[in-house]
């Protein structure tokens, strides 16, 4: 074990507070922190391990070692079944057990409809705002149920006396629910949801809210990125369902004979990793040698977009901005390079085929309308990096540009922040993103929606003079830092742990009224 990985085990230690010493943990999501695929080696078929890449499965992992708990998720990697026992159960790490992965198996059909339709094609255009990609067909919302029922029933039986059990996200939101109809009143639940939360106007749009709200109100603790999502699901319980009692000064509800407990809790990223990560020989050797293949000259300006290829993520409307910048701003034609890291994502549904189409158009007009012998204006790269390699792509970077449309918090402007180093850049930042609100005082806001004032904005990050680059970027990384993924974990937890030892106050005859409204 490195240094650096004490380092990150004692950390992650510090997480595990006194609730979680007597504790039994339980975490259930859609995504699983190990998958066991198949690889052809030497004309041979081994089965290799894949492990968390970053973000919140890395980051809980460890969490989960301190407790010897359970993680409950489908199973997606093809060789998965190979290591499980009948019940479908692993131990993991491999390399030094610490505990059990429970492995759920989906068919086709519930993937096709639960994930792809229900969970994309509902609950994320809805909560994102984006209206016109809903689809709401039959199908999709009783798989979701069933699928639900399937975490649900593996949670109840895994639960002891006095689990804690954590439900990670929008594609668990009935879960809660059934596990409560099933577990002791002892057993504490809690929720993260990752993505935004939308105005009721918008949510009242699904004929399913009130059953998407009567599960959430199961946990006891509901967390969302922002104060502002806080609020507008408080609202949404006052007006969705009757008999629900929202306590505003609180922040809590009272439903079927529970209070539910609703906080803001900002993600952070694994600042200190990332950072030891984009000074790393790996990152350097990534960047040499990503230089040499795109022949980008040394002294080249950097701009750099790093996404999923989601609507949500303005892309297009960032390359737009782009193409106007060229055109208006000649003087930095073979100055200044944007790179466009890509990811794949949800590639069998129609509305994200279309994003990548559409990039893919956009990229090859621009480079063909500015493009020379000698320069490239868009590198294009939808490669799989290791994290050094992305840390040393954002450390070399110039500019990040982050024009998200709608964004729940938007961990890659902290990524980019931790990565700076002794080479400070400039985070521009969409205001529709969740981070905005804890960086938009230090970065350059924009509104993606605005093409002339991104323009004027990658000017102003492109000439800003070094000293306000470093004073931006120092206030940055001290946020980053000090409320980085560990200090969210822990404050999750120790709230829960005030809950627990708290008894609610029960609420004074004839105030429901006034506390709903």
């Amino acid at each position: 074990m490195t240094q650096f990985d004490q380092l990150t085990t004692k950390r992650s230690g510090d997480v595990i507070t006194s609730l979680l010493s007597d504790k039994d943990l339980i975490v259930a999501s859609n995504r699983q922190p190990y998958a066991h695929t198949y690889e052809q080696t030497d004309g041979q078929r081994q089965i290799v391990v894949e492990e968390p890449a970053g973000g919140l499965t890395a980051g809980l992992d460890p969490v989960v070692q301190q407790t010897d708990g359970t993680w409950i998720a489908w199973g997606d990697g093809d060789a998965d079944a190979a290591v499980t026992d009948e019940a479908g159960r692993v131990r993991v790490p491999p390399s030094d057990p610490g505990y059990t992965l429970q492995r759920l198996w989906l068919s086709d059909d519930e993937v096709d409809n639960y994930y792809y339709g229900y969970s994309n094609q509902v609950l994320w255009p809805l909560c994102h705002g984006f209206l016109a990609n809903l689809r709401l067909i039959d199908q999709f919302w009783e798989q979701y149920c069933h699928v639900n029922t399937t975490f649900a029933d593996a949670v109840a039986d895994q639960a002891a006396d006095d689990s804690l059990i954590w439900f990670q996200d929008y594609h668990l939101a009935l879960a809660p629910r059934r596990v409560r109809s099933q577990v002791s009143e002892n057993q504490f639940l809690m929720q993260f949801w990752h993505i935004p939360w939308p105005t009721w106007d918008t949510f009242r749009v699904c004929p399913h809210y009130d059953t998407l709200l009567n599960g959430l109100l199961a946990n006891d603790l509901l967390g969302f990125h922002t104060e502002r999502d806080c609020a507008q699901f408080l609202s949404c319980a006052a007006a969705g369902l009757d008999d629900a009692t929202v306590d505003w000064p609180r922040s809590r509800i009272h439903y079927d004979g529970q209070w539910a407990v609703v906080r803001a809790f900002p993600m952070g990223v694994d600042a200190s990793q990332i950072t030891r990560l984009s000074g790393s020989p790996d990152a350097r050797t990534f960047w040499q040698r990503f230089t040499n293949d795109h022949g980008i000259a040394s002294d080249t300006a950097i701009v750099l977009g790093v996404d999923r290829l989601d609507y949500t993520k303005g892309i297009i409307k960032r390359l737009d901005a782009l193409e106007y910048f060229w055109e208006t701003h000649p003087e930095w034609r073979e100055q200044m390079t944007y790179i466009q890291k890509a990811s794949e994502s949800r590639s069998k549904i129609p509305a994200y085929q279309a994003v990548q189409e559409e990039v893919t158009t956009a990229i090859e007009r621009i480079n063909r309308r500015f493009g020379t012998a000698d320069w490239q204006p868009i590198i294009y790269t939808d490669d799989m990096l290791s994290r050094a390699a992305m840390a040393g792509l954002y450390h070399q970077s110039d500019v990040a540009l982050v024009s998200s449309l709608r964004d729940g918090m938007n961990l890659v402007a902290k990524e980019y922040v931790a990565a700076q180093g002794d080479h400070p850049g400039v985070l521009m930042l969409s205001e529709f993103t969740g981070a905005h609100d804890q960086l938009g005082t230090h970065a350059v806001t924009i509104n993606p929606y605005d093409t002339e004032g991104v323009v004027e904005m990658i000017s102003t990050a492109l000439t800003m003079p070094a000293a306000e680059r470093r004073t931006r970027m120092r206030q940055l990384r001290e946020h980053v830092e000090s409320a980085d993924l560990y200090a969210w974990m822990n404050t999750i937890f120790q709230t829960a742990q005030t809950l627990q030892d708290t008894e609610p106050t029960s609420l004074p005859d004839g105030t429901e009224r006034l506390l709903s409204h």
